[in-house]
């Protein structure tokens, strides 16, 4: 690939594979690497039938073989998460509440979205990156009519492990009420 279709691939594809990794890595630095790492790998090639879907699925390996930096990352974010909810737990300010309840929010909706299985979260977030059916079906090597179904489970189960999670917040936070 030369410099001026490397430069038009950098352009057209940079900011929705960086958003899309992001979201998958939850770290922006992470995923500027990574997005970096795709699109030297594609300078070695000599065409891109298929360039979104092409550097989507490259760039959704790399993720895949940095598997064990991930986990000890959600580790962190959870360990994070938890210091947060007990630090919030003390707060008497409302805006501190309101603050706090946000982030549960986040980290639930993260946690929701992490605890699908990889094809759903995968196809899930590349669609809001807006790839359409086709690209996700060749990123993800799935066939074409069965990204519809992938994305209705994968939206249903979202919804599902969503709310299932808030119960169990609430839940946990009205024993905690109760023992105070």
């Amino acid at each position: 690939m030369n410099d001026e279709a490397l430069e038009r691939l950098f352009k057209l594809y940079h900011l929705p594979l960086v958003r899309y990794l992001t979201r998958r890595l939850g770290d922006r630095d992470w995923a500027e690497e990574v997005a970096q790492e795709t699109f030297l790998r594609a300078l070695r090639q000599d065409a891109l039938q298929s360039e979104r879907s092409w550097l989507f699925a490259v760039a959704t390996n790399l993720v895949r073989d940095e598997a064990r930096k991930d986990a000890r990352r959600r580790a962190r974010l959870q360990q994070l998460a938890a210091e947060v909810r007990d630090d919030v737990n003390e707060a008497v300010d409302v805006d501190e509440e309101q603050t706090a309840e946000r982030s549960r929010d986040r980290t639930l909706a993260r946690r929701a979205v992490d605890a699908l299985a990889e094809k759903d979260r995968l196809a899930l977030l590349m669609r809001e990156e807006g790839l359409d059916y086709r690209e996700i079906a060749a990123a993800l090597e799935l066939s074409v009519g069965s990204i519809g179904t992938t994305l209705s489970r994968a939206r249903r189960r979202l919804t599902e492990t969503y709310e299932a999670m808030q119960a169990e917040s609430a839940a946990r936070m009205g024993e905690r009420d109760e023992a105070s």
